[in-house]
């Protein structure tokens, strides 16, 4: 892999060459060479339990630059290359109209940063070093940024972009400054070295000294993956981007920022109640408040990035009773917190990436995301709208669909605290459970109204009335 990775790189450069045509199926051929290369050894870890590992350059500034694969990588990389798969695969004919009045240059700049920021999403999950990680990260944040202004003649994506691309640097000085702190006190600049760090019995403001340095992290991981209050970009930066790129930003982009959290709370020396109320309670807000943002929007892109947050929320909330649950050293209400997060990450890059492409359908379609000018769409689009139907169960929480089961482990993960916690926690978990059952009563409200308005009755605008099928390798 330490060729193959570095080859694929460079001929990556190679795409400003050729037609657009051409360049799309030159980054495709390379896409598909990155996937088989990374998900062979993401599942060759999953199945063997022994960890990859190889470096791809020797003596990198503080550390060598090395390539490695654990069972948190391997989940990650296979979830990031199915979603890049499929989103890829849905811009080629998501695309097709602009090629009327967007330059030939547009294309090749959006295919290569697509590669890009399908490349370095894959180095953040397998690089551990901080110096490697903290050059990659912001490789990530520059493609993205690319990819949300394709539409440039528009002033409010330039500025949807701008705003997107200060708040990643925000996170990213709280990321380094987190690291500097790590080096500091371990002397390695990795996040290995947090295992090594040792904290004084000191408290400030009543709290100890390890939550602070963990809210670094949190802040500029947190950014990222659209944590109340830190979520300003996201209903912003979703709804400017091409729709594809809406579900790749919102199905595994954010939850680069829950890979490199649940990173540091993996090797936290010095895991503490305060760290995991805190998880616990602001992600309660952020589900909460997510959910009930979604239900007043109009425009359909941003009703999805809302949701966004919302199950960003109910991510953090798996990782605050998996958190509680190791304080306490309670492994069956750890694990049943920690899997509910995981199985959620999964769980959420699908359902959420597909209603996203199925409102990409719509607007492409009809020119317009708001549900007000939509309507009867199940007569002309049925396919399209089957698909949202599916991803809007999925994300309302309703079995037997995906949605269901990664929360149901959160809920079996508050009910066991009841049992096996302190007095004062089954308190929270109450809190908990009932907010977690208020976000998918919500969800469902919202998605039940979302659903209506757009696909059932009768079409209450000429372009609703006149729309079509989407193409096959969009429903793909």
């Amino acid at each position: 892999m330490a060729t193959i990775i570095p080859a694929l790189f460079i001929l990556s450069w190679f795409t400003f060459l050729f037609s657009n045509k051409l360049a799309y199926w030159f980054v495709f051929l390379l896409e598909v060479a990155l996937w088989f290369t990374t998900s062979y050894f993401a599942l060759m870890v999953l199945s063997s339990g022994v960890e990859y590992q190889e470096i791809l350059i020797q003596n990198f500034y503080f550390n060598s630059f090395v390539l490695k694969i654990d069972k948190l990588s391997a989940l990650f990389v296979l979830v990031i290359n199915f979603t890049c798969f499929t989103s890829y695969l849905y811009a080629r004919k998501y695309l097709e109209p602009y090629q009327t009045h967007k330059a030939k240059f547009s294309f090749l700049l959006h295919y290569f940063n697509f590669f890009m920021l399908n490349f370095t999403m894959l180095l953040v999950v397998m690089v551990q070093e901080a110096m490697g990680f903290l050059l990659v990260w912001e490789l990530m944040s520059l493609s993205a940024f690319m990819l949300v202004i394709f539409e440039s003649e528009k002033p409010e994506v330039i500025k949807a972009g701008i705003k997107y691309l200060v708040q990643m640097h925000v996170g990213y000085f709280f990321i380094i400054a987190g690291f500097v702190f790590v080096y500091g006190n371990s002397g390695d600049f990795s996040f290995e070295g947090i295992k090594a760090m040792t904290f004084s019995s000191a408290y400030v403001l009543g709290i100890p000294n390890s939550f602070w340095f963990f809210l670094l992290f949190f802040i500029g991981f947190g950014i990222k993956a659209g944590f109340f209050p830190l979520h300003s970009w996201l209903p912003i930066a979703h709804p400017a981007a091409p729709s594809h790129i809406s579900g790749l930003m919102s199905g595994v982009m954010i939850k680069m920022g829950i890979y490199g959290l649940i990173r540091v709370l993996f090797n936290f020396p010095d895991l503490n109640l305060s760290i995991g109320l805190f998880i616990l309670s602001i992600s309660i807000f952020t589900g909460i408040f997510g959910v009930m943002s979604a239900i007043v929007q109009h425009d359909l892109k941003k009703l999805l990035a809302y949701h966004s947050i919302e199950n960003i929320g109910i991510i953090g909330i798996g990782m605050g009773v998996g958190v509680l649950g190791t304080v306490y050293h309670q492994p069956l209400v750890s694990a049943l917190g920690w899997a509910g997060a995981l199985l959620h990450v999964v769980n959420h890059s699908l359902f959420k990436s597909l209603l996203f492409y199925s409102a990409g359908s719509v607007y492409i379609k009809t020119h317009t995301r708001d549900i007000n000018n939509l309507g009867g769409l199940i007569k002309k689009m049925p396919f399209t709208a089957f698909a949202f139907l599916i991803g809007a169960i999925a994300i309302s929480g309703i079995p037997p669909f995906n949605g269901f089961i990664s929360e149901f482990l959160i809920y079996n993960g508050l009910f066991q605290s009841f049992k096996e916690l302190s007095l004062e926690l089954p308190l929270l978990m109450l809190f908990g459970i009932l907010g977690l059952a208020l976000i998918g009563g919500l969800a469902l409200f919202c998605f039940t109204k979302a659903f209506g308005m757009v696909f059932l009755g009768t079409a209450r605008t000429p372009q609703a009335a006149h729309a079509t099928e989407v193409a096959p390798s969009m429903r793909l």
